[in-house]
């Protein structure tokens, strides 16, 4: 069975860090693509970043550009997100999601990603 699952979320307060990871169990990452979503109460979900383990090219929504970095480990079972100078904007429940391809898995619409986590909650608060 493909799972992931997410660990890191939690508490912070505004300019801090966080590091969120994502673990495959019964396959590994290689070919697929690894975005991260958000989703805040009454919004629609919003890819935050994506990693393509197939060319290691990374794109990252506007809103978290030059704060968050996505990388993944040589054994391609974990991906990380390190957050950084968190904004309470940045609040919501993060998941990440895996879609077998290339590099256009970056670019299509949440629903063509097969696995997701079940998310993990992330609150930027003072």
């Amino acid at each position: 069975q493909l799972q992931l699952v997410e660990s890191g979320g939690g508490l912070v307060q505004p300019g801090g860090s966080l590091t969120l990871s994502c673990t495959a169990s019964g396959f590994t990452l290689n070919y697929y693509a690894i975005s991260w979503f958000r989703q805040a109460p009454g919004k629609e979900r919003e890819r935050v970043v994506c990693l393509s383990n197939t060319s290691g090219d990374t794109e990252y929504g506007d809103s978290v550009k030059g704060r968050f970095t996505i990388s993944a480990d040589n054994g391609k079972r974990t991906v990380t997100l390190q957050m950084n100078d968190l904004k309470p904007e940045d609040t919501a429940v993060y998941y990440c999601a895996a879609g077998r391809g290339g590099d256009a898995m970056c670019r299509v619409p949440s629903t063509w990603y097969g696995v997701w986590g079940r998310g993990t909650q992330v609150t930027v608060s003072s």
